[in-house]
């Protein structure tokens, strides 16, 4: 969301695309359980928090797709983030959460309206997971709906959302 200010008056505009949003943790290790059971496992690497959103095309999952395990997040022997999620051999827990959709600024229960419906969010969501395998970095997943638990130890914390 954007905002501009005059003196008295603060006007919120609505973000330019309903495209795919991704909340990217650096981790040491994370875990995703459904119903008291763990489904999924990593050690060092990154837990993505991913959102469908209605726009979203296979141009867009394939972009982050291969922009993801090339960002340089991880530190090298001085401390600057000059590695990638490759260069240090690490692995993706990915988890869809619709909720970054969540749009606040009218009445108190969020709508989440500009997420994509249910269907095609899973379809575009294993997408996105199977353009990620096929770079070459391990990938886990929670699982597709279900309410989960999701367990982290941030590194850093390093944490960065991505949008186009």
């Amino acid at each position: 969301m954007t905002c501009a200010a005059s003196s008295h008056t603060l006007i919120a505009s609505k973000p330019k695309s309903l495209e795919m949003r991704i909340v990217l943790q650096r981790v040491k290790e994370a875990y995703v359980a459904v119903d008291g059971v763990e489904v999924a496992r990593i050690g060092k690497g990154l837990l993505l928090l991913v959102g469908i959103g209605r726009d979203d095309t296979e141009e867009i999952l394939a972009f982050w797709a291969r922009k993801i395990p090339e960002l340089r997040v991880f530190p090298d022997s001085e401390g600057k983030f000059n590695l990638s999620l490759r260069d240090v051999g690490g692995e993706i827990l990915c988890v869809s959460q619709f909720t970054l959709y969540g749009d606040c600024r009218k009445g108190r229960r969020p709508s989440f309206s500009s997420a994509a419906p249910g269907p095609e969010a899973k379809r575009l969501f294993q997408r996105f997971v199977e353009l990620l395998s096929q770079q070459g970095v391990p990938v886990k997943t929670g699982v597709f709906g279900a309410k989960m638990e999701v367990g982290l130890v941030n590194d850093g914390p390093v944490t960065l959302i991505l949008e186009r």
